[in-house]
């Protein structure tokens, strides 16, 4: 029986200062790269030999370009940044294809004041590509795949654009196992702690006193749902977050405020539902009621998406086991 590590390559990098910010210090990201995938990797100067099977050293090649590009764009990265490289790379065996990709990515880059945003995952290109090409679209999936951050985003980067006028950020107001009532201060102080999420997307692509100067216009509005009743929201890109947790009313409400020239991402994650027993998900609701209707993305994120620690996909991956084989016993 042959060796299965036949096959080694090298690659040479031009800048060095960018490929010791990519390596990381003593070499832990490609550590962590070379564990992932099963590969020897090695360095000498500028120059990166990779040994294994010949898959996945391209594979391994994807990932370290775009460990490389993201340390050149934002001078840092981080093990979420390696896994996001090497979703990103997953699949690509050709120089062309990924230099094809990385055009793309930079067509899909959200400009906000704070910070340049792009795609850290092929899910998240096609939700950002989603949100460009229509006018309604909805986000589903698990916590930490960047539905709400990209989302806001958007509208940031539409608003200074010229594009819109106004961004609502809105989420149902359900109590979580919480008793709003038994909870201190006024209504804006009871609700403000489910619509906090928001605001800290909001303040990480906008000066905070822009953010508050907004606020105060009324030019971003921060609410629960139940203040979208009666309104026609026009000019305006408008967030639904956490839609599972709406009732089928809710829900029509919601979609019905759609005005001249808005945009609508409704985001959520159907496993995660806070909704007393026995009552539908408006979100569920929803996706049945408007299969056949055209206009109208829809983007599914797994755990292969989050972007957070790499833990967080792991417990996902691990609830949506356990979920799923409640529902096979149940069904």
């Amino acid at each position: 029986m042959g060796k299965k590590k036949d096959l080694q390559r090298v690659q040479e990098y031009d800048d060095n200062q960018v490929l010791l910010i990519a390596l990381g210090a003593h070499n832990d990201n490609l550590k962590r790269l070379g564990k992932k995938l099963g590969v020897d990797i090695k360095t000498r100067g500028n120059q990166i030999s990779v040994q294994g099977d010949e898959k996945s050293v391209d594979h391994a090649f994807c990932a370290i370009d775009k460990m490389y590009a993201m340390a050149k764009k934002k001078g840092d990265i981080d093990n979420s940044d390696i896994d996001n490289a090497l979703h990103l790379s997953e699949g690509l065996e050709m120089n062309t294809k990924e230099k094809h990709n990385s055009v793309q990515e930079e067509d899909l880059t959200l400009k906000t004041r704070k910070r340049h945003i792009q795609p850290r995952s092929q899910m998240q290109a096609e939700y950002v590509r989603a949100m460009r090409d229509y006018e309604m679209v909805f986000g589903l999936g698990p916590a930490g795949t960047g539905k709400t951050f990209l989302a806001v985003a958007k509208a940031v980067s539409l608003m200074l654009e010229g594009e819109i006028d106004k961004i609502i950020l809105s989420r149902p107001a359900v109590e979580a196992g919480e008793n709003l009532g038994f909870l201190p201060g006024d209504l804006k102080e009871k609700i403000d702690p489910y619509l906090r999420p928001l605001y800290d997307a909001l303040y990480d692509m906008l000066p905070r006193d822009i953010v508050d100067k907004k606020l105060e216009s009324g030019e971003i509005e921060v609410a629960p749902l139940a203040f979208m009743r009666g309104r026609t929201l026009s000019n305006a890109m408008v967030i639904l977050d956490e839609a599972q947790n709406t009732t089928p009313m809710q829900m029509k409400m919601f979609l019905t405020r759609m005005g001249e020239n808005s945009r609508m991402v409704i985001n959520g994650d159907l496993s995660q539902t806070d909704l007393p027993r026995g009552v539908q998900s408006g979100l569920a609701d929803a996706l049945d009621v408007l299969r056949n209707v055209k206009d109208i993305a829809v983007v599914t994120f797994t755990e292969k998406d989050v972007v957070r620690h790499g833990l967080v996909s792991a417990i996902v991956k691990a609830y949506d086991k356990r979920y799923a084989s409640r529902k096979g016993l149940v069904g």
